[in-house]
C-alpha cells in the first residue's frame, strides 16, 4: 500500500511530501519515546499528538505518515517542520483503533 491509497481509504491529507511512499505496517502510541523506539519503519502511525515533536519522532524512526485521529489538529509550526523534513500528515476522525483496522484489513499481505 501507499500512503495516497490511505486517501481513497477516507484518510484527509494534511500535508504531502511523498504520497508513493509504501506502507508495510500500521503502528498506535501517543507515547513518543515508545514510538521513537518500537515503530517499525515504513509504518502509518496513528497518535493525537499533532506537535512539532511528533514530527521528529516520525522523522527518527522512519514513519511513512502520520495519521491524527480523532479529528485533532496540527499546530503550524508542526506543519512547518513536517514540509522541512518530508513527512506526510493525514487525519480522520476515527477512533485509532478503528483507523488501525481499516489500514491493517486493506493493506497487501503480500508486500
Amino acid at each position: 500500500m501507499k500512503v495516497k491509497d490511505l486517501i481513497n481509504l477516507g484518510f484527509e491529507s494534511v500535508h504531502e511530501a511523498d504520497f508513493e511512499r509504501d506502507v508495510i505496517c500500521v503502528y498506535c502510541c501517543d507515547l513518543l519515546s515508545w514510538v521513537m523506539g518500537r515503530a517499525p519503519a515504513d509504518s502509518a502511525w496513528i497518535t493525537v499528538m499533532g506537535n512539532m515533536n511528533a514530527v521528529a519522532v516520525s522523522v527518527l524512526a522512519d514513519i511513512a505518515v502520520i495519521i491524527l485521529a480523532e479529528n485533532m489538529v496540527i499546530d503550524d509550526a508542526a506543519i512547518a517542520k513536517a514540509k522541512e523534513q518530508g513527512v506526510n500528515i493525514l487525519r480522520t476522525d476515527k477512533p485509532a483503533f478503528e483507523a488501525a483496522l481499516l489500514i491493517h484489513n486493506n493493506l497487501d499481505v503480500d508486500e
